[in-house]
């Protein structure tokens, strides 16, 4: 929750003052120097495909330190889905009718889903893999139009990195196995199919929605010959953490992910962009198109960090030890 508590400093300055002072200050001053015309409380709606989680954490803290304060000059409505893309419109349509000044959406789908609900309402995304190919803005310089965010910058040889990263710490790797959900990592897997052929590795893709999409999915893995995994960056996947970290481990596959949080939950690697920071920056937008700005004005950035981890006990508890040649391109490691 945003901080809500006084400001100290500023009490303590008024209790050192006079009273007599105070006094005919009040006496003197016009009723309209002593009404403080009331702050404007913005409204904020934060609409997530996934679960709250440290990325959110770091949305919302990117905005205490720009000053604002939930319940003084901000209200903040959150809805999470955890997963389930089937509420994202209800949730969308529930935050315009609430006269909220900006919509925040987690990611590609849920700012469709915002777009077909309003052209008039800011709309900020906190991570889409390619705004422009995927029919967000028109271009990453001008947006146009009510809405603007932050680019994942995914393809461009970025997809590839999962490949080559899991190859090296995995010798004698010749088939992998690939999750993705339809639609939003297109240029993701279209980058590793690429990269398997100069590789010379099998790429098997699957491509669950569902929960029952997942036991499939799984199900065929687990028989095959693939002795890798990559899973891509989606909400839907992040709902299913802990579950595809124990079927790697369970089936003895080094296993490679999107964000750090499978790495820190027991994955044994990951690769991405640092997702607190993106989200960060998102909060920054938002301040911009609070005071004015117009989204359609305000360039899709993206991002400048990216996290390399590598869980040195999952490693071991695969039987595997990662060459030096790969840790010294760890940003962290986890023992």
């Amino acid at each position: 929750m945003i901080d809500r508590r006084p400001n100290t400093e500023e009490i303590h300055v008024i209790g050192r003052r006079p009273l007599l002072r105070m006094g005919s200050a009040l006496l003197v001053a016009p009723p309209a120097a002593r009404a403080q015309r009331p702050a404007k409380v913005h409204r904020i709606a934060f609409v997530s495909s996934g679960r709250p989680g440290k990325s959110f954490a770091a949305f919302l803290q990117r905005l205490r330190d720009l000053g604002y304060v939930e319940g003084q000059n901000i209200v903040i409505e959150q809805r999470f889905a955890h997963g389930q893309p089937e509420r994202i419109p209800g949730f969308t349509e529930e935050m315009m009718r609430g006269n909220v000044d900006v919509l925040v959406a987690n990611d590609t789908g849920v700012t469709r889903a915002a777009m077909k609900a309003t052209s008039t309402i800011p709309i900020v995304f906190a991570a889409a893999s390619d705004p422009v190919a995927q029919g967000l803005v028109s271009n990453l310089a001008r947006p146009g139009g009510n809405v603007t965010g932050m680019s994942l910058a995914y393809g461009d040889g970025f997809a590839a990195k999962w490949l080559e990263l899991l190859g090296q710490a995995t010798p004698k790797l010749t088939h992998v196995a690939v999750l993705w959900t339809a639609g939003r990592e297109a240029p993701m897997v279209k980058e590793l199919q690429r990269a398997s052929q100069l590789l010379k590795v099998r790429l098997d893709e699957h491509r669950p929605s569902s929960p029952t999409g997942l036991d499939t999915a799984l199900a065929t893995m687990g028989s095959s010959a693939a002795r890798g995994l990559i899973v891509t960056a989606s909400p839907f996947f992040s709902t299913h953490r802990e579950r595809l970290i124990q079927f790697a481990a369970s089936k003895r596959l080094p296993a490679i992910y999107a964000s750090d949080d499978y790495a820190n939950a027991g994955g044994l690697m990951s690769y991405g962009p640092n997702l607190p920071d993106v989200y960060g920056r998102s909060a920054s937008l938002v301040d911009k198109i609070l005071k004015g700005a117009k989204p359609g004005d305000l360039s899709v950035e993206q991002p400048t960090k990216f996290d390399f981890v590598v869980n040195l006990a999952t490693a071991r508890s695969l039987g595997l030890v990662v060459p030096k040649t790969v840790l010294l391109r760890a940003d962290r490691t986890i023992e």
